[in-house]
């Protein structure tokens, strides 16, 4: 798995919008933040575009995020949002010259099926917060700051108190190539040539508004799709925006664990990662290791600095 150079000063980063539209207010808060860094960012030529929901038609889309792939001297590929839209790019996409000149590709939810790409291609990408969560909380935020961090080379070290659903957690020691992310979106790819599942992996997941019926279909696919039988340690972020429903046998986050109670592989819940503000930072495709203890839960990988 080839990972991008840390970002320097001065390095090229690129905002667009592969998915849903997004208005230029939040888009040109994350250009701040960007350039706080020290970098020196630009917008794509149809990220403030709109064509329905999605940012523009698939043409204008897949043409900025090809641009930035293939520019040499790009060397972050930020994406703006996700809402849905980056499988209308997967089929047409070149991977060519990223796969010959590694660079960051940041973003998540519907940037899952990117990073699954780019996973596929040999490419380590970063599954963190995206335009909104730049400009509303700033550079100062927790999460943001983890980001700066790993996009510069800095490795990836959470040492994490057990939360409140701890007490569904199965303690143990994994380590393995990181995959997955957004829920809906990582099961829908399932069957197609983008899932490739690393024996041993670390499996990690999330959603925002799926109903819990919808969940649970989805967590027994994946059982039935032998990814349990394969994985060496799963990680449950936050699921988000939804209402439990009286008419399932268990609340969401405990139909999760029913699931996978046959397993033993070691399995936390509550991990900061999803549509939230502890939207900390993980790198796709990279070896990880997560150890779970009855009092805390640490996820380390070790970052290229070159």
């Amino acid at each position: 798995m080839k990972q991008p150079p840390g970002l320097r000063p001065h390095d090229r980063a690129v905002i667009l919008s592969p998915a849903g539209r997004i208005d230029a207010e939040t888009v040109h808060g994350a250009v701040a933040v960007l350039r706080e860094w020290g970098l020196e960012p630009e917008i794509a030529s149809h990220a403030l575009s709109a064509k329905g929901r999605f940012s523009g038609r698939v043409e204008e889309r897949r043409a900025d995020l090809q641009l930035a792939f293939d520019d040499p001297a790009v060397r972050l590929v930020f994406c703006a949002r996700g809402g849905y839209g980056v499988v209308h790019l997967l089929p047409s996409l070149d991977f060519t010259a990223i796969r010959a000149y590694p660079k960051w590709v940041v973003g998540y939810s519907d940037i899952t099926a990117l990073h699954a790409a780019l996973q596929l291609h040999g490419i380590a990408s970063l599954h963190g917060p995206m335009a909104k969560h730049l400009a509303e909380e700033g550079a100062g935020d927790r999460a943001v700051q983890f980001t700066h961090d790993v996009l510069t080379g800095k490795p990836v070290a959470y040492q994490l108190p057990v939360r409140e659903h701890g007490l569904m957690n199965r303690t143990g020691t994994a380590t393995g190539r990181l995959f997955g992310g957004n829920l809906s979106v990582f099961t829908s790819l399932l069957g197609t040539q983008f899932v490739q599942i690393p024996q041993g992996g670390i499996f990690f997941l999330e959603d925002i508004g799926e109903t819990p019926y919808k969940v649970d279909r989805m967590i027994h696919q994946l059982r039935l799709a032998g990814i349990f039988d394969r994985i060496g340690g799963m990680i449950v972020g936050r699921f988000t925006e939804y209402e439990e429903d009286e008419q399932m046998d268990a609340p969401l986050l405990q139909s999760i664990r029913a699931v996978v109670e046959a397993y033993e592989f070691p399995l936390c819940f509550g991990f900061p990662v999803g549509h939230v503000r502890e939207n900390y930072p993980l790198v796709m495709g990279v070896r990880a290791q997560l150890t779970v203890t009855e009092q805390s839960v640490s996820f380390t990988q070790s970052i290229n600095r070159s």
